[in-house]
């Protein structure tokens, strides 16, 4: 492909996981939330589907989108996934763990997502940013900034759904526009990451078959295990506060590290 640079390491790309995916796993937050119910944050992604396995529990996940509103059961053993531009949220009725997979890993990371506050906050990213970034200075303080921040979305989603309900999917034009607002000069630092990630990965497997054809056995020869270390191994306490729960990331490990 035209301008795309593969490692120099025969066949082989940097340790990610394979497709370039991410993988975590979510303790579901079961926290109250304003609307009675106790779970996560309700947010989108632009540019990255998500795929949950339930590992445990019982939950409802709750969804706009082009078919309005939905709500699907969340059982032990489900497996869902749904595309860029899902609004989603996720109510725990019950010890709800998941394994999320998401697609261009590295772009979640670094923004690849909106909360549903409310418009006033959307329209303003100096308003958003302080709503949505977590203090980071201790468990507590992440704590209560995360409950707030997840109040919030639900408050902003809560509307956001009422107003789907009153004027179909078009009510979410304003929302669509808006958070296309607050991204939109990440672009460029995000279309890097694709490049060096989830495109290269691709574009690594038609190199194998182009290999494969002509019976070069170079990349079979480079075979290995690697293995992701959760965070949980390599700092204290290392489940994070994320949107929708306390999050188990796993780290892509060293080539050496096999």
């Amino acid at each position: 492909m035209e301008g795309l640079i593969l490692p120099k390491r025969h066949g082989v790309l940097p340790p990610l996981f394979p497709g370039a995916t991410g993988v975590s796993v979510l303790d579901v937050y079961d926290w109250p939330t304003p609307d009675g119910e106790r779970g996560g944050s309700a947010h989108m992604h632009f540019a990255s589907a998500e795929g949950y396995v339930v590992l445990s529990g019982t939950g409802r996940l709750q969804t706009l989108g082009r078919d309005g509103y939905a709500q699907t059961p969340l059982r032990t053993g489900d497996c869902l996934w749904f595309t860029p531009g899902t609004i989603h949220r996720l109510v725990n009725d019950g010890g709800l763990r998941i394994l999320v997979v998401m697609q261009n890993a590295g772009l979640p990371e670094h923004g690849d997502a909106v909360l549903t506050f409310p418009p006033e906050v959307l329209a303003d990213p100096d308003a958003y940013a302080r709503a949505a970034t977590l203090p980071g200075t201790g468990q507590e303080a992440d704590q209560a900034a995360a409950r707030r921040r997840r109040d919030l979305a639900i408050t902003g989603y809560l509307g956001l759904r009422a107003r789907v309900a009153a004027a179909g999917p078009a009510a979410l034009e304003d929302f669509y526009a808006a958070a296309l607002r607050l991204v939109n000069e990440r672009v460029p630092g995000w279309r890097e990451r694709w490049r060096d990630g989830a495109l290269a990965a691709a574009a690594l497997t038609g190199q194998h078959l182009d290999e494969i054809a002509v019976l070069d056995p170079g990349h079979l020869r480079e075979g290995q295990v690697l293995r992701m270390a959760p965070l949980s191994e390599i700092q204290p306490d290392g489940r994070g506060y994320g949107m929708c729960g306390r999050l188990t990331a796993y780290r892509p490990p060293a080539l050496d590290d096999a």
